[in-house]
């Protein structure tokens, strides 16, 4: 098994440490809401959690939050790398045709993308860029 990434994924994910809390009171017997309530967390994504990452072990389900975590960073994987990764000219031809340097067989060149400007696009009131620079997602 790869090792496990300790670093905190945020909110939208589940942290290792909130699924060891979920593992701890799911094994004294805990229910989904007495957990979605310890951890903060809906009760959907209690149920959630210990439904698509439960350890069969022996016959038995059981909730473990290493099982869990690996299970997760698996699932989060891309399955594939990009076209423009592994295509060398490929990645050439768009870069290429993106600058505008591409020519027909004829010999006239093929026009890049028009890519509107800023115009329009208004400025932050002072001290509003501070506080959306200081949020997380």
């Amino acid at each position: 098994m790869p090792p496990i990434s300790l670093a905190e994924p945020g909110r939208r994910y589940l942290s290792l440490a909130e699924r060891e809390e979920i593992a701890i009171l799911r094994a004294t017997g805990q229910g989904v809401r007495v957990i979605a309530r310890a951890t903060g967390r809906d009760p959907g994504t209690i149920s959630r959690e210990l439904r698509r990452n439960a350890a069969t072990r022996g016959g038995k389900v059981e909730y473990r939050a290493t099982v869990a975590q690996w299970k997760a960073q698996e699932a989060a994987k891309r399955p594939k790398t990009a076209k423009l990764v592994t295509d060398p000219r490929l990645r050439d031809y768009v870069q290429d045709r993106l600058a505008g340097s591409v020519t027909r067989p004829d010999g006239t060149a093929v026009k890049g993308p028009d890519t509107p400007g800023l115009e329009g696009i208004e400025q932050a009131p002072p001290g509003r860029s501070a506080l959306v620079e200081g949020m997380e997602p």
